[in-house]
């Protein structure tokens, strides 16, 4: 195998290597979005819960300064039947007094029922409560286990950029050229050749290039995608 193929090989093998963490590193802030949303949800549903509870204590309050209203109505009516000496009078004061009674009973039987659903959303906040607290530190974990492999990913790619730098010492310029040019428009820049195949688009090549590559004196492109060849059979 020609030396520059040899030294082809192991650049694109770095290069396969900073392709990957350089991926790793676009992902990683998508996973910490991913993460913090699902904290920012787990929140926005205690919040929406804690309303509710709120919503239904200040409908009792309403309710119960609604009946207290009925219940001072009442008193006064009470009191002006027995004042008046006319017998309509008495009894329109006494009707007044049925029919508050009878909303009375309405306020008090709704009252009742805010109350059983108080002490339900009471038992749903706490149950609530705690798996918010369980998101947040799941969350938290997963956000320090992200900056952890940020941190760890940069410094790989640091210390493989560096070295590739090192690599690409003593290769022709414009060898190199047409390998980042490939290696960036077609994955792969240097594939091997089987079976008269070029493993890289799957295209059989001319007799004659096949000789060029077996004899391993020069550096030889396939015809049809244009990545550089070696024996790989």
């Amino acid at each position: 195998m020609l030396p520059e193929i040899e030294k082809l090989l192991v650049l694109q093998d770095r290069d396969r290597n900073i392709r990957a963490l350089k991926n790793e590193l676009k992902v990683a802030p998508l996973e910490r979005v991913e993460s913090e949303e699902r904290l920012a949800a787990a929140t926005r549903q205690l919040d929406a819960v804690k309303l509710k509870a709120k919503e239904i204590e200040v409908e009792k309050k309403k309710l119960e300064l609604e009946a207290q209203s009925k219940r001072d109505m009442i008193a006064k009516f009470q009191t002006q039947k027995f004042q008046t000496r006319k017998n309509e009078e008495f009894q329109a004061f006494n009707n007044e007094i049925t029919r508050y009674e009878g909303e009375i009973r309405t306020v008090e039987d709704r009252e009742l029922e805010l109350m059983d659903d108080a002490e339900k959303m009471k038992a749903t906040v706490a149950a609530t409560e705690q798996q918010t607290k369980a998101v947040k530190a799941q969350v938290e974990r997963q956000l320090a286990d992200i900056a952890a492999k940020i941190d760890a990913v940069a410094a790989q790619l640091t210390e493989l950029e560096t070295e590739r730098a090192g690599l690409t010492a003593g290769l022709d310029e414009d060898l190199l050229d047409t390998f980042d040019r490939l290696f960036a428009g077609k994955g792969e820049a240097v594939v091997a050749l089987e079976h008269e195949t070029c493993t890289g688009c799957h295209m059989k090549v001319t007799t004659q290039t096949v000789v060029k590559v077996k004899g391993q004196r020069e550096i030889v492109h396939c015809e049809q995608c244009g990545r550089i060849l070696y024996r790989g059979e």
